[in-house]
């Protein structure tokens, strides 16, 4: 009976997907090592500031946008395909995480976070147009959630070992060198046992017209544009999680009569708490939303933003009760991400043509750039202002979520009149 049960929870998707999947959970578990503890490495260790450390973090953003352009472009591509973009993808983030492990500056952090950021750029295009390839209707919603659940619980088990490592042996710089070996491990396995999946609209077509087609098609669609504003701000809202919270908890949270923040231990637990709900809830989640469109299921996930962030906010102004403050407010942001990444993705999937699934995808992927290339800055610059600034940034963030709210109800009725449009036609 359990053995049954199991089955029937587990999604019935193809062996290429679950493939996929253990690739994701290995590159995120080198990811998880460094995402939560870089700021307080380069801020403690280095010596920089927060700004600086924001900024430095936030730089790759700027190739970030230029590799998401080409690695669209790429995976949408005859000559390159969705497989041959995401092994190089693969190998230069992997170069960018061992320069990180030897930086010992602003400008070497700014450097090394450009060629990753650029890295990240090629990879999520075609990452996403696989699981968008071999998937399609409700499968293809599991599908995305699948490989966020490997996200997510890769990054967990890179939090845990991580602060471990930190706890035994206090070397930040050794978790650099782990995840750019976790990326040559990602590329083994897409080398091995990933196959093409990339289908060309003409198989005569050479792809340089195609390509600059298809970013015309993509960057003319109304729709499209109007979501990645929302997308946007959705984006920027995971960026102040990753990069600005550690530092807040560590900062800013008056902790008994010390008046310190949490420490090191504690914001490892708090945030291997928060991956272990996404972990948790992913699937249940996206069965519980399915029934909705997907721009009211991003609402939900708007409205759940919007009460983590007060959460963390009363945090830092609380005098008693911090740590239940940041479970709760961990605990809203987690379940508004899950509901939050395999609609946006499946969204932008149901908009675009079959052949231009590699640009469309890198349209949403610049969502992702543009909300980590102002998020850290942002959030670096707010805690820079002191303490009563820090912790109204984040009843600040609460208020934008009423901006997220009407750009979905927008959303919503332009796919309404698309849907009308389309089968008036037929």
């Amino acid at each position: 009976m359990p053995k049954l049960q199991l089955s029937s929870w587990l999604p019935r998707l193809p062996t290429q997907v679950w493939i996929l999947a253990a690739g994701r959970f290995l590159s995120q578990s080198g990811t998880g090592f460094t995402l939560f503890y870089a700021p307080i490495f380069f801020v403690d260790r280095v010596g920089l500031s927060a700004t600086a450390v924001g900024i430095g973090l936030g730089s790759g953003s700027i190739s970030g946008i230029i590799g998401r352009v080409l690695g669209g472009s790429f995976c949408d591509s005859r000559f390159w395909g969705r497989r041959r973009t995401l092994l190089l993808a693969a190998i230069i983030s992997a170069v960018a995480s061992f320069l990180l492990a030897a930086t010992n500056d602003f400008a070497g952090l700014v450097a090394a976070n450009l060629l990753m950021g650029f890295g990240v750029g090629l990879y999520w295009p075609p990452t996403e147009s696989m699981v968008a390839d071999l998937t399609e209707g409700d499968r293809r919603q599991e599908a995305f959630a699948l490989t966020r659940l490997a996200d997510n619980l890769g990054l967990q088990v890179g939090i845990i070992l991580g602060g471990v490592l930190i706890a035994v042996t206090g070397n930040y710089r050794s978790l650099f060198i782990i995840d750019g070996i976790s990326f040559l491990v990602l590329f083994a396995v897409v080398a091995i046992a990933i196959s093409e999946t990339y289908k060309p609209a003409n198989p005569t077509d050479t792809g340089k017209k195609s390509l600059k087609n298809g970013w015309m098609v993509a960057l003319g669609d109304r729709t499209l544009l109007v979501y990645a504003l929302v997308n946007t701000l959705f984006t920027l809202y995971i960026s102040q999680i990753q990069t600005t919270m550690p530092l807040y908890f560590s900062k800013f949270v008056q902790v008994g009569t010390s008046g310190t923040g949490f420490s090191t231990g504690t914001i490892t637990v708090l945030f291997a708490f928060s991956t272990f709900l996404t972990v948790a809830l992913q699937m249940p989640i996206v069965k519980a939303l399915r029934r909705f469109s997907h721009p009211k299921a991003l609402m939900i996930s708007a409205l759940l933003w919007g009460m983590g962030f007060i959460a963390i906010g009363l945090t830092g102004m609380a005098a008693t009760g911090n740590l239940f403050l940041a479970v709760v407010g961990l605990s809203f942001l987690s379940v508004a991400t899950v509901a939050y990444t395999p609609f946006a993705s499946a969204l932008v999937v149901d908009l675009a043509p079959e052949s231009l699934r590699g640009v469309y995808l890198a349209v949403n992927s610049q969502c992702w750039a543009i909300g980590y290339l102002i998020g850290p800055p942002l959030g670096g610059l707010a805690l820079d202002q002191g303490k009563w600034a820090a912790d109204n940034f984040w009843l600040g963030l609460a208020l934008s979520v009423s901006v997220a709210v009407v750009i979905l109800q927008k959303v919503d009725q332009m796919l309404k009149k698309r849907t009308e449009v389309l089968t008036t036609n037929l």
